[in-house]
């Protein structure tokens, strides 16, 4: 007969070997932000997209200091030496490419594309980022009051946001762009422009955004965790600052970085449309709209159409990435 087995002994021995594994090195859960991060880490289109909006963003800012701050380039500088007198037009191979000028000259005058094309980046990139973020700054907050108050409230917001989507903005911009003029507010030339520009596509697209987020607030208002915050005696702004605006902030970055491409699509139509920055300071819309004369001559339009295609692109793919890395339902 044998002897009954002692496991306490050993169970004791394995609890504190656990244990004193568990006290080495600490298990941490992962924050929402972390999970988050490690999904877009794994797009590589979207991070592909990401280094590019970076590169961009350090090629816009770089081209301000050399431009405006120090005057280092000249976009405007004409090169009539490469121009052939007769067909004006610029001498040699495809658009007069060179090892001093890679993109070629324009027709005419011999501009520098590819200097016109570098500054042109951070006109573009300051209008869309500064408009997208007077439209996200006023729809958020319209949107989480119309949605949170509700009443009365929800229903003024909301018939103003109508209005709002009821104007064809195109053709209003182009004509209060036509009508100010070139000295106004204290300002003057391409700053005014710049401002003007920043207000008509910024405050005229608050509403799209505004009920992307009124609909979220509808929906989180009536969550458990509310609720609960209400039951323990929170009040309104504690309520709408430490429960409702963190879980909104997931499809207001996912907005935000799909409207920006459209307000660089915006700012170049007007540009191209002879309403937005005036010449000779260079635009990628601007560039597009002095090429449709040179249309024999492809190059000329090439670079600033395919400069904000891969901007577009870009935004568009990290858009698409960032929302499927923050929908908590995704795979």
């Amino acid at each position: 007969m044998s002897a009954p087995l002692d496991v306490s002994e050993s169970s004791s021995t394995s609890t504190d070997a656990l244990l004193s594994g568990v006290g080495a090195k600490a298990i941490r859960g992962r924050s929402l932000g972390q999970i988050a991060l490690l999904r877009l880490r794994r797009d590589r289109v979207a991070v592909g997209g990401a280094v590019v909006i970076i590169v961009l963003i350090l090629i816009a800012i770089s081209a301000l200091l050399l431009d405006r701050v120090f005057g280092v380039i000249e976009p405007n500088k004409f090169n009539e030496d490469l121009i052939d007198g007769s067909t004006l037009i610029p001498e040699g191979t495809f658009g007069g490419m060179s090892w001093d000028h890679p993109l070629g000259v324009e027709p005419l005058n011999g501009r520098d594309i590819l200097t016109r094309v570098y500054t042109g980046s951070w006109i573009s990139l300051l209008i869309a980022f500064s408009a997208t973020l007077l439209s996200v700054v006023i729809g958020t907050t319209m949107g989480v009051i119309a949605g949170f108050f509700g009443g009365w409230v929800d229903t003024v917001i909301s018939r103003t946001m109508d209005v709002f989507l009821a104007i064809p903005i195109l053709v209003f911009a182009i004509a209060l762009a036509g009508v100010v003029p070139d000295n106004a507010f204290g300002l003057s030339g391409d700053g005014l422009r710049i401002v003007l520009l920043i207000f008509i596509i910024g405050f005229f697209s608050w509403p799209y955004i505004g009920r992307i987020v009124r609909g979220q607030t509808l929906s989180l208002r009536e969550r458990e965790f509310v609720d609960a915050a209400r039951s323990l005696g929170a009040r309104r702004p504690y309520i709408l600052f430490r429960e409702l605006l963190p879980n909104l902030v997931a499809p207001i970055l996912v907005y935000t970085t799909l409207m920006i491409p459209t307000n660089i699509l915006f700012e170049a139509a007007l540009s191209f449309l002879g309403v937005g920055i005036r010449p000779p300071t260079p635009t990628w819309g601007g560039m597009l709209s002095d090429a449709v004369r040179y249309y024999t001559l492809p190059h000329f339009m090439l670079w600033p159409g395919l400069a904000i295609f891969i901007t577009v692109l870009a935004f568009n793919l990290f858009g698409d990435g960032l929302r499927d890395a923050l929908d908590p339902r995704s795979r």
